[in-house]
């Protein structure tokens, strides 16, 4: 017996299966796109802060409202809040892109907090040690400071994987398609628990994989 044996889902598999490659689209765009903007935001973050390798009390504090403004709005109504800059942008407020990018603006946000966080417990004697052997802030930024925080730093990328794909199912506000949407107009409206059930299998398989990837990249890391 498959998750396809019931009647109506089996009639359903191609858009199941559209669903889930959408979702798994919209995520490795977010993850990726989102990754690196969270990325360079959060070491502006920690960077620019009292004490770091680029103190700028102005920029600190701006980058610190940005974020601190942006990340606590609930997706259902940052999503909805970003359709106007999403058009402009991109060319549509509905569909798949305009979710996505939504999706990539929101992670960056958060992302970037993971990665202050990850960056602030990098002992500081190396960076000092670092700074006293002549090395450049840019060289110690790049080779020393994200190395060495390189380890929480997966694991933080991969909790935020888990936010994101939460992210996608509530693209369907937008039309966003992927599992949430598909959720939503086959299973909860309609009361099919099978098809409901169907969709959260994939989606948490979704997670448990890239979970299980983190792990293992992240204590191969820590091993060094």
């Amino acid at each position: 017996m498959t998750l396809f044996d019931d009647t109506r889902l089996g009639e359903l598999q191609p858009e199941f299966w559209q669903a889930a490659a959408e979702t798994l689209f919209m995520a490795s765009i977010a993850l990726v796109l989102g990754g690196l903007l969270g990325l360079l935001l959060g070491l502006g973050l920690y960077l620019t802060r009292a004490g770091g390798l680029y103190a700028n009390r102005p920029v600190q504090i701006v980058l610190n409202v940005a974020v601190n403004f942006f990340r606590p709005i609930p997706f259902v109504i940052f999503v909805a809040a970003l359709q106007p800059l999403a058009r402009q942008v991109i060319g549509t407020g509905i569909g798949i892109g305009a979710a996505t990018f939504a999706i990539v603006v929101a992670a960056t946000f958060g992302i970037s907090r993971i990665v202050e966080q990850n960056l602030v417990t990098v002992n500081p004697g190396v960076i000092e040690a670092a700074r006293a052997m002549g090395a450049s802030r840019a060289r110690i930024t790049a080779t020393v400071l994200v190395p060495e925080a390189l380890g929480p730093l997966i694991l933080g990328f991969t909790f935020a994987f888990v936010a994101i794909v939460d992210m996608t199912a509530i693209a369907g506000v937008v039309a966003g398609g992927g599992l949430g949407s598909f959720a939503q107009r086959f299973g909860f409206r309609q009361f099919d628990t099978v098809v409901m059930w169907a969709a959260i299998v994939v989606l948490v398989a979704f997670v448990m994989l890239i979970q299980l990837t983190g792990n293992l990249l992240a204590r191969r890391v820590l091993r060094r």
